[in-house]
């Protein structure tokens, strides 16, 4: 009966219920709101130095709060619907959709509290590098974008491609994209790592398996003030935009390629006609960078972490098409037997067992 089957995803959904509310009253949401609220009306709040800081944190904490009350208000009020409608088939059938659409919400506020990092809130900006592979690795990348592209439409993340390099054949050797929505970079997090596809190859005359490798580089966007930058330690290029062809392709040298020449790290963007645009863009993915590196060496330093190769060995996800089909994330065990969903921006799954994991 379909009684039965709504109390039945209803009761599914209490222990995410019980989750957010243990959460809640843990994280003392409720005092850190009014004490910013009591800060913010003050009437020399404007003073303030971490004016725009505060100001920040507060509106999010606003979010969180009102999202929070409404689905507990909402799971009470279900409940109380599904018992007096218990006998009316008609406006269960009303209801069905309506729970349905309740179940993804709960689900996504659930992440969203998990999301408690100082970073997880910011913009981010995703680099995709074929690897090991030649033509095989090099389409195996653009699937890759493809795929973040796809997520990015189903979350309603805006999404501009800064840099795109094609490969000789097929596919993509590298491409940078500037993601901007709220948590993007608390989602995209997870990704940052060596992605390995094991399929048989459309490239392949013999139709022989083949293992391909891509890297995918996840950094959150930065202040302007959170590192100096030394003009003198910059090599600056320009060179004719490139990319998927037709109008959007620029003949002038309006792209931008930013060499730091201590560190070795490399930026590009292309995605304006603006060389001076395109500059401002290249110096935050840049600033972005360092502040990861400095990150990284920080952690190496604490863990003796050694930084992987984009080959066998370093993977932290497997996608296998062949010889049976299965997406495997190493690092939390989360399977998925349908690769096309993956591969179709499908990642919320393999995002929660990430951050139930690690945040």
């Amino acid at each position: 009966m379909l009684i039965d089957e709504l109390k039945e995803t209803l009761k599914n959904l209490e222990p995410d219920i019980n989750a957010i509310k243990l959460f809640w009253q843990n994280s003392q949401n409720n005092e850190k709101f009014e004490s910013l609220e009591k800060e913010i009306n003050q009437e020399n709040f404007w003073q303030n130095t971490k004016r725009i800081e505060i100001s920040k944190e507060h509106q999010n904490l606003k979010a969180l709060k009102d999202n929070f009350n409404e689905i507990i208000n909402l799971y009470t009020e279900t409940i109380e619907l599904l018992d007096l409608f218990a006998q009316n088939e008609e406006e269960l059938l009303k209801l069905k959709p309506e729970i349905n659409s309740f179940v993804k919400k709960v689900t996504k506020f659930k992440l969203e509290l998990l999301l408690n990092k100082p970073d997880d809130s910011s913009n981010c900006f995703l680099n995709i590098n074929s690897g090991a592979g030649g033509t095989e690795s090099q389409d195996w990348a653009n699937m890759l974008l493809r795929m973040y592209v796809r997520f990015c439409e189903r979350e309603n993340f805006k999404i501009d491609v800064l840099d795109y390099q094609a490969g000789e054949e097929a596919g993509i050797k590298s491409a940078s994209l500037y993601i901007k929505g709220k948590n993007a970079y608390g989602f995209l997090k997870c990704e940052n790592g060596i992605h390995r596809l094991v399929r048989i190859s459309p490239f392949d005359a013999n139709k022989r398996r083949h293992t391909s490798f891509a890297a995918i580089n996840v950094t959150p966007e930065v202040e302007e003030e959170a590192i100096k930058i030394n003009e003198e330690d910059l090599r600056i290029d320009t060179y004719k935009s490139g990319g998927a062809g037709g109008q959007h392709v620029n003949k002038t040298e309006s792209a931008i390629r930013i060499t730091h020449i201590p560190s070795g790290i490399v930026v590009q963007c292309q995605s304006e006609r603006s060389q001076t645009q395109n500059k401002q863009t290249a110096l935050k993915m840049l600033m972005a960078k360092l502040v990861e590196k400095q990150k990284e060496e920080q952690d190496a330093k604490e863990k003796s972490v050694e930084k992987k190769k984009i080959e066998w060995g370093s993977q932290i996800r497997s996608y296998v098409l062949h010889p049976y089909k299965m997406v495997k994330d190493l690092r939390t065990d989360y399977e998925c037997p349908q690769p096309d969903l993956i591969l179709d921006g499908d990642l919320m799954p393999m995002i929660e067992k990430y951050l139930v994991k690690f945040n």
